[in-house]
Formats: structure tokens, C-alpha cells, sequence
């Protein structure tokens, strides 16, 4: 859609120019002087029609390289991760719903954010069980309650689901069901994404990477 704005606009702009420039030769009395300024408006309307094309074409390979750069630095920076905090990370594959292993994670990913400079918003996505049906609980952020006698409330599964397209689920399926190990890149509005399993000793889970880049930002 902001492609197809910047083209609408650069397209009304021409016209305009072309009309005004139009106008002013027809209320030229001098032959000479119109003869001189209809070449030179006709190049400059062949230029900007020209250079239309390029424009689509440059933007277009713009958000390809913008969007392949993205997924490179995401997969580099979740392996280096997980590759130098095997411990932590080890502790996280072991999935169980408890507080501690909430904490945990919590703490293992918030640790994470703050030493690697490239790692944008994460969280750990599992399959579980919920109601008797095979279920998606997504992780990140947790604390632990209580009631208003001080009581510890404990977590419950349904707050951590995660909603998905029917590509995204299609694809964890495969990982959890299927154990392949490739990873899922998606880019949609100046939104990423990246799906990164993780297996150890039969346990598995998925890094969901999330980042978002504003239109016009250069150098990400």
C-alpha cells in the first residue's frame, strides 16, 4: 500500500506539472517560444515516466534485502545466544508448569534481552494440553499472585495461550509432532518474526522472535 501511494501521488504530480507547463505554451502569442517549449516538456514527462519503473523496482528490492538482513541478524543472534547460555537454556527446554519454571524462564529471557544487543522480543512457546486438547502456551513475562488473604494463586495455562495463523500452527506441528529443525521467517508491514527450535534430550520447544522496524528507518 505505500508503494502504491508514493506511485498515486509521483503520478498526480506529473500530471499537474504537465498541465501547468501546457497552459503556459498555450498562452505564449510567440511562435518561436512555443515551438522551443513543447520538446522540452515532452523530455521531462518521458524522464519522470521513466524513472516510475526504477522507483517500483527499487523499492520492491529494498524491503527484500531490508527483510533478508532482518532474518539473518535474528538467526545469528538466537544461535550465539543459546549456544554461550546452555545452561539457562537447557533449563527452559525443560518444560513444566510451575512457578519455578515460570520464574525461570522469565528471568533466563529478560537476561537474554539485556546482553545481547541485536535480540529483540522474545518468548518460549510449548505444546501442551488444556481441556483435553493439544494446545500452544506462549511465554515471557510472569509473576506470581495471591488472593486478598495473601494467599499464592496458582498460574493457570489458559492466560499464557497462543493465538495463530493457520500457517504458524501448521508449522509447530511439524516441529513438535514431526521434530524438524528448520526455522520460520516472516515478514509482514515492517513486522519480523522468527521460529527457532530448540531440541535437548527429547524436550522441545520454539524461540518466537518478534521485532518491528518503522518505515524509513535505515541501518536495520
Amino acid at each position: 500500500m505505500s508503494v502504491l501511494g508514493i506511485l498515486a501521488l509521483m503520478g498526480g504530480s506529473l500530471m499537474i506539472n504537465v498541465m501547468f507547463n501546457l497552459t503556459r505554451i498555450a498562452q505564449k502569442h510567440n511562435a518561436d517560444v512555443q515551438a522551443e517549449s513543447k520538446p522540452a516538456v515532452r523530455k521531462w514527462a518521458i524522464l519522470i515516466a521513466a524513472s516510475l519503473p526504477l522507483l517500483f523496482v527499487g523499492l520492491i528490492l529494498g524491503d527484500y534485502l531490508t527483510s533478508l538482513k532482518k532474518e539473518t541478524m535474528l538467526v545469528e543472534s538466537a544461535k550465539a545466544v543459546l549456544e554461550t547460555n546452555a545452561e539457562k537454556t537447557n533449563r527452559m527446554v525443560t518444560y513444566e508448569f510451575a512457578d519455578a519454571w515460570l520464574a525461570n524462564t522469565r528471568d533466563s529471557l529478560a537476561f537474554f534481552e539485556r546482553t545481547e544487543r541485536n535480540f529483540p522480543h522474545v518468548s518460549v512457546i510449548v505444546k501442551d494440553q488444556l481441556d483435553g486438547s493439544p494446545v500452544y502456551l506462549a511465554f515471557r513475562d510472569y509473576g506470581a499472585r495471591t488472593n486478598e488473604k495473601g494467599e499464592a494463586i496458582p498460574p493457570e495455562k489458559r492466560d499464557y495461550l497462543m493465538r495463530l495463523s493457520k500457517p504458524d500452527r501448521d508449522y509447530l506441528n511439524k516441529v513438535f509432532d514431526e521434530g524438524i529443525s528448520e526455522t520460520r521467517f516472516s515478514a509482514s508491514d515492517g513486522t519480523y518474526e522468527l521460529f527457532y527450535p530448540y531440541f535437548k534430550d527429547g524436550k522441545r520447544m520454539v524461540l518466537h522472535f518478534s521485532d518491528y522496524q518503522r518505515y524509513g528507518k535505515m541501518g536495520s
